[in-house]
């Protein structure tokens, strides 16, 4: 099917591009959004489910280990240092994969994701970069075993990738390398292009944009100028109550638990988030050889306020987006203060999670309650049951 053929409606639906394939029906069995099976999926993939006693397992799903990791000559163009597509090219260059499965920009929109099968090392470099909007990934699987494709890589989304491997199965794959990237947010191309527009006064110009860990929100713009924006001061009282669809509010996997390595930035402090989850992971890891410098991961602060916090202005904001109750006054201390006292590090991914977990309970309680037993996996009311969230009566799955 072609990226323009009527995609079947599904609700709660980020169209990872299975609907978009010979069988559509599938996504019954393979979205998250549905009936999801982590700790089933968990256990094909990394050979055991997360163990919710271990308190970093609860968060982010089987690990290894957790680095904070950065190139050490980034690479051109890159979001950060260029760690995922490098991956991606040293496996081409390697010859372990026919091909890469990934998002490039699209000719006429940098900023609007396409999808793309890589067979070049060198071509890994129009992949660089972050883009915003939805883009059929998975309808690519198809085309890319009608031209002989057995070893894969795929760099996606948590939507995506559980899909993929609530699918891997049957796809016949001699092999199969999943790089994730960490996702709490998504919308729109055109609707993030509006959020440009609150931040800059000539949105075309900007280049690049990061939700940094240090609570700044970074523009860069094609004259070379670099602008910091505090989360507390982003126009969010300005966006239309569907900024981000239910989908991305009720997503439980932040983290992209079912890749083999998760490369983000929410524990790096700076540099990137690695989450080595089993031994493809290591192997992945391995490929970058002495070209990445890695360090433990750290943690400061503690979570406890600003998530409860969120959870307030999650309830009074009745299905919109969390509200702003801060006096302008304060924000200009409170965006100070953060970077310096609130959760950093592992506390700052661990708070996130968390805060994830609250959206997903709430939201689902407001719009769609009786999809609750059946979205939410155990280990989600484990994190919010601190914040006194507990399951009511028919919202938690036997």
């Amino acid at each position: 099917m072609t990226e323009a053929a009527a995609i079947p409606h599904r609700d709660l639906c980020t169209d990872c591009g299975l609907s978009r394939t010979a069988d559509p029906r599938r996504c019954g069995r393979a979205c998250q959004f549905i009936h999801p099976r982590y700790d089933r999926l968990e256990t094909q993939v990394h050979g055991r489910a997360r163990n919710p006693d271990q308190e970093d397992e609860l968060f982010f799903g089987p690990y290894r280990r957790m680095l904070q990791a950065a190139m050490n000559t980034p690479q051109e163009g890159a979001q950060w240092t260029g760690i995922t597509t490098r991956i991606g090219e040293r496996l081409l260059e390697t010859g372990q994969v026919d091909a890469v499965l990934t998002m490039t920009a699209d000719p006429q929109d940098r900023w609007r994701p396409q999808p793309i099968l890589v067979t070049r090392a060198e071509d890994m470099a129009r992949c660089r970069g972050m883009r915003m909007g939805y883009a059929p990934l998975l309808a690519h699987l198809e085309p890319a075993l009608a031209r002989g494709y057995r070893r894969l890589a795929v760099i996606g989304l948590p939507c995506q990738i559980y899909a993929l491997r609530a699918i891997e199965p049957e796809l016949d794959l001699d092999a199969l390398h999943v790089i994730g990237t960490p996702c709490s947010d998504n919308t729109t191309t055109e609707h993030f292009h509006d959020f440009l527009a609150l931040l800059a006064d000539r949105p075309e110009t900007v280049t690049y944009l990061e939700f940094r860990a240090d609570y700044r929100v970074e523009l860069r713009f094609e004259d070379g100028r670099v602008q910091t924006i505090p989360f507390l001061k982003l126009p969010i009282s300005k966006l239309p109550r569907d900024f981000f669809p239910l989908t991305c509010q009720t997503c439980v996997d932040y983290t992209n638990v079912l890749a083999d390595i998760t490369v983000g930035y929410m524990a790096g402090r700076g540099e990137q988030w690695l989450v080595v989850r089993n031994d493809k992971g290591e192997a992945l890891l391995d490929l970058l050889g002495d070209e990445v410098r890695t360090a433990p991961c750290t943690s400061a602060g503690k979570r406890q306020g600003p998530v409860k916090g969120f959870l307030k202005n999650t309830e009074r904001a009745a299905g919109g987006l969390p509200l702003r109750s801060m006096p302008d006054w304060a924000r200009p201390l409170a965006a100070f203060l953060m970077p310096r006292i609130g959760p950093r590090g592992l506390e700052f991914a661990r708070a996130r999670v968390e805060m994830k977990a609250v959206e997903t309970v709430l939201h689902l309680r407001r719009a769609q309650p009786g999809r609750m037993k059946h979205m939410i996996p155990d280990h989600v009311w484990q994190l919010v049951k601190p914040y006194e969230l507990e399951p009511q009566s028919g919202e938690r799955g036997t």
